[in-house]
């Protein structure tokens, strides 16, 4: 019961259905706050009970995750839902590595939340509701379209960011365990979220809108929103992977 209530709250899959559709209810930031803030209790929970839940459950949850965040977010063209898929599939191999090393969940929880911290910034700084918005972000700044393709990247988890590092590391304890089908599942999974990711990558820098002589000169202005958060949690989210034996000590 516990394990399935923390399911729950987590938006694991098959409990999953309220989180797409909540997020899209809600602005971009009330979004970043669901998908970040709010895991954080859950997640302690799941910390502190781990002796009292079902292995079997939780790796069970976690294949359905991962395959569930991937493959229902190939279809979505709004990215608020591609986010909460990506929430989903990345909270599966959060609770895949739990029971085996909590200390490697731990690291994985911080990395994500920095991520998604830095992705959704970047949607509110260029106003991104949807796939097509981001074809116009190179108007409001052209670095920060450089900046989303990589952080996307990072979230897609490629080598050599920093999203890399937790895939690499719950794969290796997979493995170590003598759970290699898991981690082949895993690894194939994250192909699908590969996908979206990539394709999100291709709308917001290589695909150009048309655009008005005014809306071409949108950089100059002044963002309205502090950068401080943004430019640290991009610069985690992209160099973090040599840091990695400093994490495990």
């Amino acid at each position: 019961r516990l394990t399935m209530a923390l399911a729950m709250k987590l938006g694991l899959a098959p409990m999953h259905f309220w989180l797409p559709e909540v997020l899209q209810g809600s602005t971009l930031t009330t979004a970043l706050i669901i998908t970040t803030w709010q895991k954080l209790a859950p997640m302690s929970l799941i910390y502190m009970t781990l002796n009292n839940l079902s292995t079997t459950t939780l790796i069970t949850l976690e294949l359905l995750s991962s395959i569930v965040g991937g493959w229902a977010g190939l279809n979505q063209t709004q990215t608020r839902k591609i986010m909460a898929f990506s929430s989903i599939a990345h909270l599966g191999w959060m609770i895949t590595i739990s029971s085996i090393m909590p200390n490697i969940m731990i690291l994985n929880l911080m990395i994500y939340l920095i991520m998604t911290t830095a992705l959704f910034y970047s949607l509110i700084l260029s106003k991104s509701k949807t796939i097509q918005d981001t074809t116009a972000t190179w108007t409001l700044s052209p670095t920060l379209t450089t900046m989303m393709m990589i952080l996307l990247l990072s979230l897609a988890g490629l080598p050599p960011l920093t999203g890399f590092m937790p895939k690499w590391l719950i794969l290796e304890g997979l493995v170590a365990q003598n759970l290699t089908p898991t981690a082949t599942i895993m690894a194939m999974s994250a192909l699908l979220s590969l996908f979206f990711y990539l394709r999100l990558t291709y709308t917001t820098t290589l695909t150009l809108s048309p655009n008005t002589t005014q809306t071409k000169l949108k950089w100059r202005f002044k963002p309205n929103h502090p950068m401080l958060l943004m430019g640290a949690s991009s610069t985690i989210s992209i160099f973090l992977l040599p840091m990695t034996p400093l994490m495990l000590l």
